[in-house]
Parts: C-alpha cells; sequence; structure tokens
C-alpha cells in the first residue's frame, strides 16, 4: 500500500534546508514505532511521509508542533485554521502562500478591511503603514483562519487567528523591539550573535518556526540597527523589524 505524503507547514529557503528538517523529524519522533521519510519540496514546502505502528500518534504530534497543509482546497472548512507565508503586498490584501496545490495552487488573502479591524481599531489606514509597523514582508510566516472559501476561483479569504493577535498583542505590550529573521536556523542565528558581539543586545530568540525567528532585543536596543551588522553574517536572509513604540506613537498622534 502507498504511503500518503504529507506537506508539513515548512517552507524551505534553501536545499540545505532539507537536512535540518531531517533532523528534526528524527528527533522529535524518537522513541516511536514509525518510519519517516522526507521526499523533497513542492514549491519549497517540506513533503514526508510517515508510516508504522505510531503513525497516527507522530501525525497528530507533528501538526500540533509545525502543522500541516491541507491536501486540498476541499479541506479547508470555515474558521480552519492555516499557515501561510507572505507572497505579496498589494494596496488593498496581503496574498498568503498556505501549502494547497491540488488540483491547482489556491490563494489566501489577507484583505485590508480586515486589517483595518484587528491591527487598527477600524482606523482607516493604508496597508503599506500598517506593513511598515508590523514588519510584514514577503516570506514572512503568518496564521490566519479561513473566512471565506471560494472553490471556483481557488480563493480563501482569512483574518488572524487569535494565536497572530496575542503574538502581536504580547509584542507590543513589551515595548522591546525585535528583529525578525527568515531564512535561518537558530544555531546559525546564534552563531552570528556571537560573531557580531550582539548577545549583549538581546534578551531571546523567539521561534517562529524552524528557519524564521523573531530576536527579542534588550530596552533600550533598536532592533533596526542590529541589521548591518547580523545582515552580513546571513546574507541569503530576509530581515524586517518590529518596532513597538513606533506602533504606540503612531496611534497616539492619530488619536
Amino acid at each position: 500500500m502507498q504511503v500518503p505524503i504529507t506537506t508539513l507547514a515548512i517552507k524551505t529557503f534553501n536545499e540545505g534546508h532539507i537536512e535540518v528538517v531531517k533532523k528534526f523529524l528524527k528527533s522529535k519522533l524518537k522513541g516511536l514505532k514509525v518510519k519517516t521519510q522526507v521526499c523533497g519540496t513542492l514549491n519549497n514546502w517540506v513533503q514526508a511521509s510517515i508510516s508504522g505502528e505510531d503513525e497516527n500518534i507522530a501525525l497528530r504530534y507533528i501538526s500540533d508542533e509545525v502543522g500541516v497543509c491541507p491536501n486540498t482546497i476541499e479541506e479547508i472548512a470555515k474558521f480552519s485554521p492555516l499557515k501561510g507565508y507572505i507572497t505579496a503586498i498589494n494596496k488593498d490584501r496581503i496574498t498568503l502562500d498556505i501549502g494547497v496545490f491540488s488540483p491547482q495552487k489556491v490563494e489566501a488573502t489577507l484583505t485590508l478591511q480586515h486589517l483595518q479591524a484587528q491591527l487598527a481599531d477600524g482606523r482607516k489606514l493604508a496597508l503599506k503603514k500598517l506593513a511598515e509597523l508590523y514588519g510584514f514582508c514577503e516570506n514572512l510566516p503568518l496564521t490566519v483562519k479561513a473566512s471565506t472559501i471560494n472553490m471556483e476561483e481557488n480563493i480563501v479569504e482569512t483574518t488572524f487567528s487569535e494565536k497572530q493577535l496575542k503574538i502581536y498583542r504580547n509584542w507590543t505590550k513589551s515595548l522591546l523591539d525585535r528583529l525578525i529573521i527568515l531564512g535561518a536556523t537558530r544555531e546559525e542565528i546564534m552563531s552570528s550573535l556571537r560573531t557580531t558581539r550582539c548577545l549583549r543586545d538581546i534578551v531571546d530568540v523567539e521561534p517562529l518556526g524552524i528557519f524564521e525567528h523573531a530576536i527579542t532585543c534588550k530596552l533600550g536596543t533598536d532592533a533596526a540597527g542590529l541589521i548591518p551588522k547580523i545582515g552580513r553574517q546571513l546574507p541569503n536572509s530576509i530581515l524586517t523589524v518590529f518596532n513597538p513604540r513606533k506602533i504606540f506613537e503612531f496611534f497616539r498622534e492619530i488619536g
């Protein structure tokens, strides 16, 4: 019997990341009676097969730990949680890749209206301003939930999940800058922090995924100021900033 292929909610940024995923799965599923094989990637999403006596336990654990992508749009119900990566930021919407390609690629969107409602208390802010305030950029992972499913056009309209909103609320309340790094492992980030002697400027390295992390800066440390140093050490990574003070100041000014 052919073992079904599961698309994990993990996107790779280079060929070397496949080996990282293999080691990750081996470590996480240690002790379970399963055979795990990473089959490769589809549009950079990791595909794997998991079989054996404990495969249901393993699949549930992986689903909770990193998430799995729906196989088709028919598997997406209203309010279904989804993980997506930003592919485009336009005037009226953010487009997300949610890892669904069968029978056709499914596009997910976050409309400006929903973003204004969830991030700006309904204020009519431009998407460009919201992206600047919250550090939205290409390849940033976001957790969303389906609100409208258009099967004819293969489009899923989404809103931020409570999990994602909680992250932004906690980040904002902390008043600490965060440098978001996309496309690097924790080990690569820690190495760059040691090399640049920036460890003294940070509080924590928070995982947003296997290859996406948020560096929490100490009070008084400007995340944007770390970009030239760390960026040189991680030339293939994408760096963006979340600055809660700018968010507070902006909303205080507009009332």
